[in-house]
C-alpha cells in the first residue's frame, strides 16, 4: 500500500509536514475518512477511525501517494515521528472517500489527554 491519509500536523504548512514532504509523489488530494477528530489541547489533533459514534462523521485531510521506492523508509520514519513506536498513535489502514486504501495514524490511548471533538472534522478549520 503506497498511500497515506493525513489530517493534522503532517499536512502542508503544519509542523510535521517536513517529515512527509520528501516522500510524496505530488501535491496529494483533498479527501476524507469516516471517523472522529478531536483536539488534544496540546497543539495536535487525535483521530479515531474505528468505532466512531456516528458513521456520518468525517475526518477531513489529504491523501498522498508515497514514492514507491521509499514507502518502507517513509513509514519507518513517520512511525517514529508520530509516536507509533511508543503507542501514542498507531498506524492503521483505512479506505478514503476518494477510493484509496491508505495508511493513517490513529490516536491510541492516553488517560491524561482530554479530547474535545472538532465539529466538521477539519483540523485546519478548528475554532
Amino acid at each position: 500500500m503506497s498511500h497515506l491519509f493525513v489530517y493534522g500536523t503532517l499536512r502542508p504548512g503544519e509542523v510535521r509536514w517536513k517529515f512527509l514532504e520528501p516522500f510524496v509523489v505530488d501535491g496529494g488530494a483533498d479527501d476524507a475518512v469516516t471517523g472522529e477528530l478531536s483536539d488534544t489541547g496540546l497543539g495536535y489533533p487525535a483521530a479515531r477511525f474505528d468505532g466512531a459514534p456516528d458513521d456520518q462523521l468525517r475526518v477531513r485531510g489529504r491523501t498522498y501517494e508515497l514514492i514507491e521506492e521509499s514507502v518502507e523508509q517513509a513509514l519507518h520514519e513517520l512511525d517514529l515521528v508520530e509516536g507509533a513506536v511508543r503507542g501514542l498513535y498507531q498506524r492503521t489502514r483505512v479506505r478514503t472517500e476518494n477510493g484509496h486504501d491508505a495508511w493513517v495514524y490513529q490516536f491510541g490511548t492516553d488517560p491524561d489527554i482530554q479530547l474535545r471533538r472538532i465539529a466538521g472534522g477539519d483540523w485546519l478549520a478548528r475554532d
